[in-house]
């Protein structure tokens, strides 16, 4: 059996090119929360060298907070700045013989896309616009997974490895101090539940039902590289691998 696992890149963070190893998909910022052109293209370099799957990570524009809060901005100028951080993954990834395979949102506006109408359709406004069909990274019944079905857009249904979630699949707010799982045995076991039985527990310690398509860690989690090396050890002993 084969998954995919994804992972936030070029944050600025020491473990990108180690990380690149464990992964099959990558999400690269793009010049919203972090990023510029020369990381985005030392990214893709390591994506293609590593045979992992580009993605473009846009973000609301605002590094100060790292795209982790929300930035009251109007709809046209959040659709621009969308399409721009895009379109300068898009046009690396030209420069560089390749596409990309997939956007997903980062930070607060993917949060905010759970269920918030307007963030979806900006959103979907903005992957339309790519010159050839990519898919979209979103939480199991959100809103954007949703409104982007019905608009031809193919999902990914993503589970995040290192975070912990509320009874209705929403993500716990980092400002509590069990958002984030750091436990290897219990991350463990909480990815092969999903992929054998399409379980999750929420924080509430409540079994809910769950499908990923793909999982994510976070480059910017100072555990990850030990919570992958633990987790792909435990998976090949499931004879479970990376697409």
């Amino acid at each position: 059996m084969k998954i995919d696992i994804n992972a936030d890149i070029g944050e600025g963070f020491f473990n990108d090119k180690e990380l690149f190893s464990l992964i099959s998909s990558c999400n690269i910022a793009c010049g919203g929360h972090f990023g510029d052109k020369k990381s985005i293209k030392k990214s893709i370099k390591l994506a293609i060298i590593h045979d992992v799957q580009i993605g473009a990570h846009p973000s609301f524009p605002d590094k100060l907070n790292f795209g982790r809060k929300i930035l009251k901005i109007s709809s046209n100028d959040l659709e621009k700045s969308l399409t721009s951080q895009i379109n300068l993954v898009l046009k690396i990834a030209k420069d560089h013989n390749t596409r990309i395979h997939h956007v997903k949102p980062h930070g607060a506006l993917y949060n905010l896309a759970f269920y918030d109408i307007k963030t979806c359709e900006i959103i979907i406004k903005c992957i339309k616009k790519i010159p050839y069909k990519v898919i979209l990274f979103s939480q199991y019944k959100s809103l954007l997974s949703n409104l982007a079905s019905k608009n031809g857009i193919k999902i990914y249904n993503e589970v995040f490895i290192d975070r912990e979630y509320n009874d209705d699949l929403s993500l716990v707010s980092r400002e509590n101090k069990n958002a984030i799982a750091n436990d290897q045995d219990i991350i463990n076991k909480k990815v092969l539940n999903i992929i054998k039985k399409n379980q999750i527990t929420s924080i509430n310690n409540v079994q809910i039902n769950m499908k990923a398509d793909t999982f994510c860690i976070h480059g910017d989690n100072p555990n990850a590289l030990i919570i992958m090396k633990s987790l792909m050890s435990f998976l090949n002993s499931h004879k479970i691998s990376l697409t």
